[in-house]
């Protein structure tokens, strides 16, 4: 017996059986790797695990001791601790508040602020986190709080700890600290589950591996020698993909969209580009130097003090969101969580949020045309779910994905569709389908931008690539001159120039 055991594990939702009689183990002092497709299955064992949701068969044992928990708080106080994809922390509060919850330092009542702030840095410091703790949560960028999100197991000392794409948001730097952080715990006999669509990550990181597909146990490798890449692909999608960019060339026309010397408080340094009708324009940079999410936002969400925005030549007014959709520019925010689904509505109103305008006449909104557009795009985008009317925060990280853009196709005339990282978190599959729908909206004329700190995803799927570097371009690239080297040596501040390494 492991010491991690999913024993006959089965969970059904209305209209999905979402578990179906999954059992495998994971050894003490060991990493183990998840994986599958979205909606493979894997959310719901890690909710499981984590006492968010309750299995309707089967048995979960930690340490030989079966696990009935009846809340998050029953895991959490057992030693389980998942750290999710979508972060659970509280913006208002500092870092070391946030570290702290539920655990307050106190002297007669009330909170010991300086004990607090000891205890936290001395934990931050033997982890290798450099985070200013006085800082609020709010004003750190999505990998700093995913780091936050990590030291929160480092300070419990948690017999299990499951990472939901923990580097999906991180830095280089930062994914090397939490890879040693990964290798301390397992020397310490902790047990990681680590789940993840990054290949490279699970064979450098896991000693095992479970592959769930469409519920169900697809393989379980107890070790990974001899196992390859191709073939763990193959067990998570029941197919073959041989490539997954499945690069398209296409004829590009005139500048659709130029972007000139814009401007505004929240923009370190001005910006410029152009894309053109038919082209997928890439934005590389490492994590915090694309000087995101503002470039993008301030066509219409961030003020912009200055510049200019066309599209077809046409000069796009600085007006808000509404009115800079209205010219033909939409927007797929990296943070899907916080900027992109409502919450709490279903995958139809999601879809037509933004476009109600054209289901209504004289005041009166036609639900015909509505179900209608929202069958369609669940269709065309092959969206997961059970239903039009299941609740969007039900589907997976891809199919929430498929859905946003559902919401911007339906619109009338977009010209310009700007995707921020547009397959984080997403699985092999819904990626090829993501970027199979991207080329098909360039080969109709649409001018897409990719934002992606992702350096095989923007050489894989784009025309050309402008490297960030410092806020600023530092090199352009059409796709034959693609070289990993060359862009990675422009996106890192003090480097040489492209040219000099070519040479």
């Amino acid at each position: 017996m492991s010491f991690l055991d999913f024993s006959h594990i089965t969970k059904t939702y209305p209209g999905v059986k979402a578990l179906s009689d999954v059992s495998f183990g994971v050894d003490k002092g060991a990493v183990h790797g998840l994986m599958g497709e979205n909606g493979a299955g894997k959310s719901t064992l890690i909710k499981i695990l984590s006492g968010d949701q309750h299995a309707d068969q089967g048995e979960l044992r930690i340490d030989g001791r079966v696990q009935a928990y009846t809340s998050t708080r029953d895991a959490f106080d057992n030693g389980v601790i998942v750290i999710h994809q979508e972060l659970q922390l509280v913006p208002e509060l500092t870092v070391a508040e946030n570290l702290s919850l539920g655990r307050f330092p106190a002297n007669a009542g009330i909170i010991a602020g300086r004990r607090m702030l000891d205890d936290v840095g001395a934990k931050l410091k033997s982890a290798g986190i450099d985070i200013d703790m006085r800082r609020k949560v709010k004003t750190l960028s999505i990998g700093e709080r995913q780091m936050v999100e990590i030291a929160k197991a480092i300070m419990l000392d948690a017999r299990v700890i499951a990472l939901d794409e923990p580097t999906s948001s991180l830095s280089s730097r930062e994914s090397e600290i939490l890879f040693a952080l990964i290798d301390r715990l397992r020397g310490e006999g902790k047990v990681i589950i680590y789940v993840s669509h990054r290949l490279d990550e699970v064979f450098r990181l896991c000693d095992s591996l479970t592959v769930l597909r469409d519920g169900k146990l697809a393989a379980h490798h107890a070790s990974l020698k001899g196992v390859t890449r191709d073939q763990v692909v193959a067990e998570m999608v029941g197919r073959e993909i041989s490539d997954i960019w499945g690069f398209r060339a296409r004829k590009t026309g005139d500048v659709r969209l130029k972007v000139d010397a814009l401007s505004g408080p929240k923009l370190k340094t001005p910006a410029s580009f152009e894309a053109r009708a038919g082209e997928i324009v890439g934005f590389f940079g490492l994590i915090g130097a694309i000087d995101q999410p503002h470039q993008f936002r301030a066509p219409g969400a961030d003020p912009r003090s200055g510049g200019t925005i066309t599209v077809d030549g046409k000069l796009v007014p600085a007006t808000d969101p509404r009115g800079t959709i209205r010219a033909g520019i939409v927007l797929c925010s990296e943070d899907r969580k916080h900027d992109g689904i409502i919450q709490g509505r279903s995958v139809e109103e999601n879809i037509n949020i933004s476009s109600r305008r054209h289901h209504t006449r004289f005041g009166v909104l036609n639900r015909a045309s509505e179900i209608a557009t929202a069958e369609t795009f669940i269709k065309k985008l092959k969206v997961r779910t059970p239903s039009r009317k299941q609740d969007i925060i039900n589907l997976s990280g891809g199919n929430q994905q498929k859905v946003i853009l559902g919401r911007w196709l339906s619109e009338q005339g977009v010209r310009v569709l700007i995707v921020d990282e547009p397959t984080r978190g997403i699985d092999v599959g819904a990626k090829s389908e993501i970027y199979e729908l991207l080329y098909q909206l360039a080969q109709d004329g649409m001018a897409i931008v990719v934002v992606s700190s992702e350096l095989p995803e923007v050489m894989g799927i784009c025309d050309r690539i402008l490297v960030m570097c410092g806020g600023r371009v530092s090199a352009e690239l059409t796709r034959d001159q693609f070289a990993e080297r060359a862009i990675l040596a422009a996106a890192l501040p003090d480097q040489k120039t492209p040219d000099a390494i070519a040479s």
